[in-house]
């Protein structure tokens, strides 16, 4: 029985193997849980060409907006675990949600196998031109002395852009309320046309509007400025102390893939990720270009963000049932 059982196991890794070996066969589809224009879908543009060109078939990106990222991360989540569907995640569906959502679908943990860590993104706070406020204390001030005045968008519940939102709002005692939309582009466009006051948005998408005077810059969410736009002090050192909020982006597929094409496309994206042009393409869409780190790492990694994220969730006070 031994025998038996040892041989059917030995045969078993070879199809595995083989697999591997001959995957992709066909068109793998590498869904973005936002819509066009956002950190996350021009990321996916970025290495979507090169795993094509390194593995031989088509990586085709597909955006997925909807439902605070929760749409296309549950799509993967129960995809077929044979390679052929990944997702270009975000700390929202892989850490975030995972203390968000009272019922959530999918597990973050055991759900998804991380391919490998691509970028950390900083955030800008912005406010529309005509808000009479040119600096953080001056947006609290305001806030205070009209309270429930001021609107505030992102791209859903959950996303970085709404818990930063959120928790700007607890640690200074102001409110806001929030506006979501589908996608980040929609967001900007309520901004400069005044239905929306304050947004907390990417470098990727904003740098250009605020370079072209369409919305004014007020300071950065990590501890220290960000290098699209150096000028501009962290949020922590404006009046808020303490205040950090960075998310992540991640390239998962479904946590049932087998291992081979897991290590095939990890490495792969290792490699493309150490090449000098690729970090200058990250580098130049405002985000910040990530370590390597192994499969396990990043499973570790996956589960302590669920566990910070999670606090964040907790003090901003952001729910979704």
């Amino acid at each position: 029985m031994r025998a038996i059982f040892c041989a059917l196991l030995l045969v078993l890794c070879g199809a595995a193997g083989a697999r591997a070996q001959d995957y992709p066969t066909r068109n793998v589809t590498f869904v973005v849980p936002t819509g066009p224009g956002a950190a996350t879908d021009l990321l996916a543009r970025i290495l979507a060409p090169q795993l094509g060109e390194r593995l031989g078939k088509p990586f085709v990106v597909e955006d997925k907006p909807g439902a605070g990222t929760l749409t296309a991360s549950n799509a993967v989540a129960k995809a077929t675990p044979d390679g052929y569907t990944i997702l270009m995640g975000t700390s929202t569906p892989l850490a975030i949600n995972a203390t968000l959502y009272k019922h959530l679908p999918y597990d973050p943990a055991t759900d998804f196998v991380p391919l490998a860590l691509i970028a950390r993104i900083p955030f800008v706070l912005v406010v529309n031109n005509d808000l009479p406020v040119h600096s953080v204390p001056e947006l609290i001030a305001y806030a205070k002395a009209h309270p429930g005045a001021l609107s505030y968008g992102s791209t859903g519940p959950g996303t970085p852009f709404h818990l930063n939102g959120a928790l700007f709002s607890a640690m200074t005692g102001i409110e806001m309320v929030h506006v979501p939309y589908k996608a980040v582009v929609d967001a900007q466009v309520d901004l400069m046309g005044g239905r929306i006051q304050v947004m907390f948005t990417d470098f990727t998408s904003s740098v250009p509007l605020i370079e072209d005077g369409k919305m004014r810059a007020l300071g950065v969410t990590t501890k220290t400025p960000a290098a699209a736009m150096p000028e501009l002090k962290p949020i922590a050192e404006l009046g808020v102390p303490g205040f950090e909020a960075a998310a992540w982006q991640m390239v998962a597929a479904p946590s049932a893939t087998p291992r081979p094409i897991v290590d095939k496309l990890h490495d792969t994206l290792e490699t493309i990720m150490a090449l000098p042009q690729t970090q200058e393409s990250i580098t130049k869409i405002g985000l910040i270009p990530a370590e390597s780190a192994t499969v396990e790492r990043l499973q570790a990694f996956v589960r302590s963000e669920i566990v910070r994220w999670g606090e964040v969730v907790k003090r901003s006070g952001a729910s979704v049932d």
